[in-house]
């Protein structure tokens, strides 16, 4: 009986930990339409470049470290795992898909909406990250 019990016990201690990763995976992001589709108005130049780079340093750099790693300061203090912003997985999204992430936020990543309210300098910032890609 007591060895009947602790093989229960152990297939509860599993369920129960197989089951507390698939509830912390990282679940998709999805981004409107409609902003998916949205073109950076904003051309990707030094002044622009400089811009996001500031910005960047002020409100993303703690959590997704100086060159977009995710090595920030914070990063290990966080439940959601940082992703790399110079691999493809950000580098293929659309500039409007990143620019909804910026403005909105989810989960930990706070929204940027009031932080930086003039829309070209979240359009910067997108500008930024791109300059962040893998060579």
């Amino acid at each position: 009986m007591k060895t009947k019990n602790q093989i229960l016990v152990a297939l509860l201690m599993l369920t129960i930990g197989l089951y507390s990763f698939t509830f912390f995976q990282t679940k998709p992001w999805v981004v409107p339409e409609a902003f998916a589709k949205k073109q950076n108005p904003v051309k990707s130049d030094g002044e622009s470049l400089q811009t996001g780079k500031e910005l960047w340093a002020k409100h993303c750099q703690s959590c997704h470290g100086k060159k977009g790693a995710g090595d920030g300061t914070k990063a290990g203090e966080l439940e959601t795992a940082m992703q790399d912003f110079g691999k493809e997985a950000i580098q293929k999204q659309s500039d409007g898909s990143l620019f909804y992430k910026i403005v909105e936020g989810r989960d930990e990543m706070p929204t940027f909406k009031k932080k930086v309210p003039d829309e070209a300098d979240i359009w910067s910032m997108v500008n930024y990250i791109r300059s962040l890609k893998a060579k």
